[in-house]
């Protein structure tokens, strides 16, 4: 009996055990809730590709992620070298060789015909032809005859020294040292002086631009281009590329644009920026056409609302000889020349166009193209001129 006495307790003592433990289980609140996780904490592209994949050690099954590329850098823009030109003066002097090599023929020609023993009829007529084949024009021609026809009757016998002193003395006449070959590039109090640079297609006349740009920076003053050659594309590329060697400004306008806005434009940035010098080059426009002649002078009235047009420079080539005097005549008559710009003197020996263009127009010849180089325009000089065709 008290044997299962013991085991009825056993029994119930392992069911209360039991019991409690499931109510200790099933009670509300009785089962702790597992910790919360820690919200993840939001990083910064950059930071996560950083970060090392979970589960693993780098080598060992882990995935590295690469940082993205640099971004390349800006190409840097080099602005051209700026160059520094020589002055002007003294530059027809350094390239009298070159005016020498194609225009002593003529005073070779010249010399040897007076110097002869006898000068008869004959001997004048040839003198006389040379003269005009040179450009020289017919009545400056006439002009040179008669005063050295009677020159060497006065002298008798002649030496070669004298016949070239007289042949000079002749030739500078007609040249005319004493003309006004200033180019008057002065600053106006507030304003800047204004160039008008005109002459037909084929001239040299953007690049004549160009290179008086180039020589006046090179005598210290400030420049600013007006590219108004609008119908063509090249001369306002071209002027563009003057203009960065010497860090003057250009101011252009849209292709086939109003020319007088481009002229306008450019003598007010001249204004603007106390620019000493505004040098507009035109459209190479043909002498023929009266519409676009009258286009010109357009420009030039434009111009004057802001400032004054110093100078009106008529580009010519020296080789078209008496056509160009026909241009020049048709040019003046619209904007009224101020001084030529002879180009190309160089490659002619008809350098006596110097000579009848002057007498024309009664302009003189300030200007003088004397090679391809960007330094070849030089101020004129009679003198050297002259004595280059003679030679030494």
């Amino acid at each position: 009996m008290d044997g299962y006495l013991g085991v009825i307790v056993i029994v119930v003592v392992v069911a209360l055990v039991a019991a409690g433990s499931l109510f200790l289980l099933f009670r509300p609140g009785g089962k702790a809730a597992p910790p919360a996780e820690p919200p993840e904490t939001l990083l910064p592209p950059e930071e996560k590709e950083k970060r090392p994949a979970a589960g693993g050690e780098e080598g060992e099954g882990a995935t590295t992620t690469l940082p993205p590329p640099a971004e390349p850098a800006e190409a840097v823009v080099v602005p051209p070298e700026v160059e520094v030109p020589p002055p002007s003066a003294g530059r027809m002097v350094r390239l009298r060789s070159r005016l020498a090599r194609s225009q002593s023929a003529l005073g070779r020609g010249l010399l040897e015909l007076l110097s002869r023993d006898r000068l008869d009829d004959e001997v004048w007529d040839e003198i006389e032809e040379a003269l005009i084949t040179a450009d020289v024009g017919v009545a400056p021609t006439r002009a040179i005859v008669e005063e050295l026809r009677t020159k060497v009757r006065v002298l008798g016998t002649r030496t070669p020294d004298q016949v070239r002193a007289l042949l000079r003395e002749q030739l500078l006449a007609q040249v005319n040292p004493d003309l006004d070959r200033t180019l008057h590039v002065q600053r106006h109090g507030d304003r800047p002086a204004v160039v008008l640079v005109v002459g037909v297609n084929g001239t040299g006349k953007t690049t004549t631009t160009g290179k008086l740009a180039r020589s006046l920076v090179g005598d210290g003053k400030t420049v600013v281009l007006g590219a108004a050659d609008t119908f063509r594309a090249a001369a306002a590329d071209q002027l563009q590329t003057w203009g960065e060697r010497v860090g003057a400004e250009v101011v252009r306008g849209p292709e086939a644009g109003d020319p007088a806005s481009v002229a306008f434009d450019a003598t007010a940035k001249g204004i603007l920026d106390k620019a000493d010098v505004v040098i507009v080059d035109t459209a190479g426009r043909l002498h023929t056409k009266t519409g676009l002649m009258d286009e010109l002078g357009k420009v030039k009235r434009v111009i004057e609302k802001k400032a004054t047009v110093d100078e009106v420079l008529l580009v010519l080539d020296a080789t078209t000889g008496q056509n160009g005097m026909r241009q020049a005549q048709v040019f003046a008559e619209v904007v009224n020349i101020t001084g030529i710009a002879l180009t190309k003197l160089d490659g002619t020996a008809k350098g006596g166009i110097v000579i009848s263009v002057q007498r024309e127009l009664g302009v003189p010849v300030k200007l003088a193209g004397l090679g391809e180089g960007p330094d070849d325009l030089a101020p004129f000089d009679p003198e050297v001129f002259v004595d280059a065709i003679l030679g030494d």
